[in-house]
């Protein structure tokens, strides 16, 4: 052991000349005063001549004369004569010099300190770089300097433990001069009390009373209720009760303020008569909590700044009642035509009359000022009185159009007429007062040909004294009036304004929009109005009468929703959809007999109609005259005679139980569309409820038939299929389905159907196979991937969701049946939701609503 090398000799050697530690890791050294002296000397010659012996060189030897300058006028010109203009030469030559010397001097220099700065920049100093963190110290408490860890030391770690204690208790720290004075402070108390010699409990007592006394002045000192410097006295009582409301602010929102209290500090002392500086210092220090502070900042802004109503409005809003009132009386005298001081002064008040005493004083001062009045006559509790300060108001200010208002509302009907055309007179360019006095026709129960006349005279008086309203806000107004609950007024702004500015081609387009746009603002008798008029401009126009129809079924009542569809069979007889709609809603009130005749008025109009005929047989079914409604559709068959009403007939007929007659109808119907698809569908069904092997058999024919006439309805193949399989012959029903396949490749439902009848065959693996066909041929069919994952273990089904989902872009069969897996798992909450999400995706797909 003792041949070894020791690994830390280095650590009791001497440092080689200038050792940096550290450096390699990117420390940096510097050299005090200490370690240099008070100079730095030079080598010694000894040092010299060695270095000079090193290098081979000889002292004897040196060149005297290669250090002279080769224009001194020595050996060959020595004996020249120095004329003057050698003189002057040399004196050009000097000039010339120190004038390069100056602009190179300059130059470096600019250079050096430009380089000092970037250096500077990016090497800062240590001093520098910890100022910030030195100023911080002074806030750091005793307990926090004493729970500060000891530094490791990493380089000697396997010291002994005798040396290193000995380091650590030989190092001392600076304490903040607060922590110092506290210390003190506490020690002086203390020392007191023992150099007294307390001897008695009494004087113990005495003493601890004196010590917790001082603690509470340091706290009473350092809390945020102090003012201007002195300290406030603790409330005992209120004490706990007073901490727990104070908010705690960081670090950083201290050093904010205190930040913005320096910038507004400076901007008030540079420019003092700058309102907006002191109003922001006061605020500032409302938020820092130090109330008294900034009641003496914006008094001393009040001060400087007389002239500005903010910095009085401030000062009131930051004292209490009775010295704001004292600073508004301040503020008055200052600034008389003040409203907004009036105002708060006024606020100031508790007691009405008081109140309005402030307010007639402003309006001494200020007798054209419409808040002031406004304020006043709303403490009136008396409408006579507020009558009659009304009037004196208008005289004071004629052209103030709310004051005439609210004075034609306070005044009895024959009084606000007078009054609204002396103000309309005096304000000719108004609309708001010929809309009063609309809205008064209006009240008083006058026709409703007066209110238009009345509307249409107020456009043309304004259109003359030069006051043109745009559509728009025409209509706005009329929104307003509808609002204020005046329909009539609101209709006739309607007329007299919706043509304006509106190209003849555009009107019905924009008439539209406008009364769309209305309905969504709540604004019905607007919309109402508008296609009002423009029914009245368009009359043929099925949908407005249609969209018109809708506004009154949800917001009117049901005899002007008939009121309206009988006015719009009558202009528009022709028109079958507003025929049934009436129907409709006879038939929805429980009007059975008017139903039927507006059907027979419709019939007549409409000779030969379908869907008037249908409608007329399905009422008469539906109340129980069942043979009027065969009557009735025994007439459509040969008034009409289209495939629908074939399919109704049949239809009709075996709902009540005779096949055999509705078989006959579907025959019959064949004859005379023998392309019709479902005709052949219900005839081979009919054939197979009526039973029996001559009747399968005809079945069976009837969807050949089908199949031959309509070769491109899948329905057709897949009945058929079903017809087979039902008779237990499987392997028809597989051929005929096989023949679908290649005639309709790309049908999802003709692969769905030859995978059941696999499944109810006994065969999930055929099933499946097919399935997979299937969806190569439709890689998007819902339909295909919800039975593919019906046909996955339980395991798997889940990702095979998942590989739908993601094939068939959220299809609606596909998301029903992830429902319909949450549901099986219990997750009802989000089987749900998926539910939703199906019915959602295709609202036209019944089964998923069914499903939710």
């Amino acid at each position: 052991m003792s041949g070894r090398p020791n690994k830390l000799a280095f650590l009791a050697m001497q440092a080689p000349p200038g050792y940096v530690a550290g450096l390699g890791r990117g420390a940096s050294g510097f050299t005090t005063r200490s370690d240099i002296g008070p100079a730095r000397e030079g080598p010694s010659a000894d040092v010299v001549a060695a270095a000079r012996a090193r290098r081979g060189e000889d002292e004897e030897d040196d060149d005297e004369g290669r250090f002279e300058d080769p224009e001194e006028e020595t050996a060959l010109f020595a004996s020249a004569v120095y004329e003057q203009d050698d003189e002057e030469a040399d004196r050009i030559w000097e000039t010339v010099d120190r004038q390069m010397s100056e602009r190179r001097r300059k130059q470096r220099e600019a250079r050096e300190k430009a380089e000092l700065e970037e250096y500077r920049a990016n090497n800062p100093k240590i001093q520098a770089q910890f100022a910030d963190l030195k100023r911080n110290l002074t806030s750091v408490s005793e307990a926090e300097w004493a729970a500060l860890p000891e530094p490791g030391n990493l380089t000697g770690k396997r010291r002994k433990a005798a040396a290193a204690r000995e380091s650590r208790d030989n190092r001392t720290f600076a304490v903040p001069d607060s922590v110092l004075v506290g210390v003190r402070d506490q020690n002086q108390v203390q020392n007191e009390a023992v150099d007294d010699g307390i001897a008695s409990l009494t004087e113990i007592g005495e003493a601890r009373n004196k010590i917790f006394s001082h603690q509470l002045d340091q706290a009473s000192s350092s809390s945020a209720i102090a003012s201007a410097g002195t300290s406030s006295t603790i409330d005992p009582k209120g004490y706990l009760t007073e901490l727990s409301g104070q908010s705690i602010k960081t670090s950083a929102e201290i050093g904010d303020i205190k930040k913005a209290r320096a910038l507004l500090d400076s901007v008030i002392k540079t420019n003092p008569t700058h309102a907006p500086g002191w109003v922001a210092a006061a605020r500032l220090e409302e938020v820092a909590g130090r109330m008294a502070v900034a009641r003496r900042i914006i008094a001393q802004g009040a001060e400087q700044c007389p002239q500005n109503a903010d910095v009085w409005l401030e000062s009131a809003r930051l004292n209490t009642n009775d010295n704001a009132k004292v600073i508004l009386a301040r503020a008055v005298q200052h600034l008389p035509n003040s409203v907004p001081i009036w105002l708060r002064a006024a606020e100031l008040e508790r007691i009405p009359e008081n109140r309005k005493r402030v307010l007639r004083k402003a309006l001494e001062h200020i007798p054209d000022s419409i808040k002031l009045w406004k304020e006043l006559v709303n403490l009136e509790e008396s409408p006579e009185d507020a009558r009659v300060l009304l009037s004196g108001a208008v005289e004071a200010i004629p052209l103030s159009i709310e004051l005439w208002l609210a004075l034609a509302r306070l005044s009895p009907p024959d009084d606000a007429k007078s009054v609204l055309n002396k103000a309309r007179r005096t304000i000719p360019t108004s609309h708001e007062i010929w809309i009063a006095a609309a809205r008064l026709i209006e009240q008083l129960g006058e026709p409703e040909e007066r209110i238009d006349k009345t509307v249409a005279a107020a456009v043309n008086a304004l259109n003359k004294a030069g006051a043109v309203l745009s559509r728009d806000q025409w209509l706005k107004e009329a929104e307003q009036v509808d609002h204020e609950g005046s329909p009539l007024t609101c209709a006739a702004i309607i007329k007299a304004t919706i043509y304006i500015d509106l190209d003849e081609e555009d009107r019905q387009r924009v008439w539209v929009e406008d009364a769309q746009s209305a309905l969504e603002k709540g604004h019905v008798e607007t919309a109402r109005a508008i296609y009002a008029c423009a029914l009245h401009e368009y009359p043929d126009q099925v949908t407005l009468w249609e969209q018109a129809a809708a506004i009154e079924r949800a917001n009117g009542s049901r005899e002007s929703l008939n009121a309206l569809l009988e006015h719009a069979v009558e202009r528009v007889p022709r028109a079958e959809s507003l025929w049934l709609l009436y129907a409709q809603e006879r038939q929805r009130s429980g009007d059975i007999s008017g139903a039927r005749d507006v059907l027979i008025r419709a019939f007549d109009a409409n000779m030969g109609s379908e869907r008037i005929s249908l409608a007329a047989a399905d009422l008469e079914a539906e109340h129980g005259d069942k043979r009027a409604a065969a009557l009735l559709l025994e007439r459509a068959r040969s008034d009409v005679g289209s495939v629908r009403v074939w399919l109704k007939s049949a239809v009709f007929e075996r709902n009540q139980g005779d096949a055999a007659k509705a078989l006959g109808i579907v025959q019959q119907g064949l004859a005379a569309h023998p392309a019709a698809a479902k005709l052949h569908m219900m005839h081979g069904q009919l054939h197979e409820e009526l039973g029996g092997d001559e009747h399968i058999r005809a079945a069976r024919e009837a969807f050949a038939a089908g199949r031959k006439a309509v070769p491109g309805s899948v329905p057709l193949w897949i009945l058929s299929a079903q017809l087979e399989e039902r008779q237990g012959l499987s392997i028809r029903a597989r051929a005929l389905l096989e023949k679908a396949r290649l005639a309709h490749e790309h049908s999802d439902a003709i692969w769905a159907e030859s995978a059941a009848v696999e499944i109810r065959a006994g065969a999930p693996a055929q099933a499946k196979t097919l399935l997979a066909r299937g969806l190569q041929a439709c890689p998007t069919s819902g339909l295909l991937w919800s039975e593919s994952i019906w046909l996955e273990p339980a395991p798997a089904r889940k990702t095979r969701a998942a590989d739908a989902l993601r094939k068939t872009g959220d299809n609606a069969q596909v998301i029903c049946t992830v429902a319909r897996l949450f549901w099986e798992e219990g997750k009802y909450a989000q089987a749900r939701a998926w539910f939703d999400k199906a019915a959602n995706a295709d609202r036209d797909w019944a089964d998923g609503w069914a499903w939710c």
